[in-house]
């Protein structure tokens, strides 16, 4: 009989790991929403939340920029308002179903747009984001000059982007609903103007409005 033992992963503490990363997770997220300065949250403060000691949050997550890192894409996933578009509709009724649960999760969002990490974070994901978008645009952008083309992309990206939720915000006086109403609008507007024909078959407004 070998002597080696062999390492045993059970379900069960497959699922306990699971818990306890989401449970830190879920702490840094409260303290996300709590702080003005996000940047200098601490891991031992972290652990205080999460209920658990500083090394058991080393043992899920190697070093603090790690557990950074995954928090993002965590918030994302809990938001359910990632932009990952696949065509024209997409990305026009991107913004009135992604700025109202924003809302909702107004503080870390905040802290999103406005910490070293968080914009770290968003330009870790610009290459792929401009992909999706090129690829969602791709009927109306090939009909365009490449000039042109880039700075209807452009706009896209700008009206269906977590920084225009907050402008429409605090600088239009409007909810996320609104907000979200608004840059879909300009969204529709923008592809008419440079594609009448395919704008009216193709991006029809989602909202009904009532006739007099």
């Amino acid at each position: 009989m070998s002597g080696t033992t062999r390492p045993y992963n059970s379900p069960l503490r497959e699922e306990k790991a699971r818990q306890t990363r989401e449970t830190i997770l879920a702490a840094l997220y409260t303290l996300m929403s709590e702080t003005n300065a996000p940047d200098e949250i601490g891991i031992e403060a972290i652990a205080q939340k999460a209920g658990v000691e500083r090394r058991t949050i080393f043992r899920h997550f190697a070093t603090k920029e790690e557990l950074i890192c995954a928090f993002w894409p965590w918030l994302n996933a809990k938001i359910g308002a990632s932009p990952s578009p696949h065509s024209v509709r997409d990305v026009v009724d991107g913004p009135r179903e992604a700025f109202p649960r924003f809302d909702a999760h107004e503080a870390a969002m905040r802290a999103a747009l406005h910490s070293r990490t968080g914009r770290e974070m968003r330009l870790d994901t610009v290459t792929g984001r401009r992909a999706l978008f090129a690829g969602a645009l791709e009927p109306v952008l090939c009909q365009l000059p490449p000039a042109k083309a880039r700075k209807v992309e452009a706009l896209a990206h700008l009206l269906f982007s977590a920084p225009a939720w907050e402008v429409l915000k605090d600088y239009g006086g409007l909810t996320g609903a609104q907000a979200g109403e608004a840059a879909s609008w300009a969204l529709e507007l923008i592809l008419s103007a440079v594609d009448p024909g395919h704008a009216e078959a193709d991006v029809p407004s989602q909202t009904t409005e009532k006739k007099p």
